[in-house]
């Protein structure tokens, strides 16, 4: 995918437990490989010296006003009138398009725990977003809608990482679940007091579970 000279790309950490953003902008691009300038702090408005390996999920804006994101790494420097860094892009199916809700909710099943009063059930969800989730249930539960809850939720990465998410939340609603006969009903929950770094975790993993999704869709019969 080409992308505009001149374009500002927002890169954050993927693997880190810390919540950084860096702004930058595209100075040119061959092939596979993106030339940024050096890229700046959001917070801290100070240039940042990106180590070769490290990994990045960027994003940017087109003319349209359409926001795209990818999974991009340092794979060196170039020097010149303007020092550059260098970024890998990926192929054009490897771009995911950024919806204009806050948080996208991906299909994907993620054990979870949830924990209410003395009451602890493992359950698996239909879906998850940084904001929510959505989990099948099997048997009688003791919550009820408005019901507080305690989540742990496994987020399993494709490196073979697993970051544990453990925050409060709501019951909004339990529902009749028609598309699935064993979990007969589904709650969908609310994320109520999920720190940063956490909110992170979840966005990257649902970005790579869209990727695996879009990857699937591409090339059914790699899947």
């Amino acid at each position: 995918m080409e992308i505009k000279i001149g374009t500002q790309l927002e890169l954050e950490p993927t693997y880190t437990e810390r919540v950084e953003k860096f702004r930058c902008k595209v100075v040119e691009q061959k092939d596979n490989i993106i030339y940024i300038d050096y890229p700046t702090n959001v917070v801290t408005k100070k240039t940042a010296f990106l180590i070769d390996g490290s990994e990045f999920r960027a994003s940017f804006r087109t003319d349209d006003k359409e926001s795209f994101a990818f999974i991009t790494e340092v794979t060196g420097r170039k020097a010149g009138n303007i020092p550059m860094i260098m970024l890998h892009c990926p192929k054009a199916e490897d771009f995911i398009k950024i919806q204009r809700r806050e948080y996208v909710r991906v299909e994907t099943p993620v054990d979870v725990a949830i924990q209410f009063k003395d009451y602890k059930y493992q359950l698996v969800t239909a879906d998850i977003s940084a904001g929510g989730l959505a989990v099948g249930l099997r048997g009688a539960i003791a919550f009820q809608d408005g019901d507080e809850v305690k989540l742990t939720i496994v987020l399993p990465f494709a490196n073979g990482d697993v970051k544990y998410v453990i925050t409060d939340a709501t019951v909004v609603r339990i529902s009749e679940n028609e598309n699935d006969n064993d979990n007969k009903k589904i709650a969908t929950i609310q994320l109520t007091d999920t720190d940063d770094v956490d909110k992170q975790h979840i966005v990257r993993f649902c970005f790579e579970r869209q990727l695996v999704n879009r990857r699937k869709e591409t090339n059914p019969f790699d899947a």
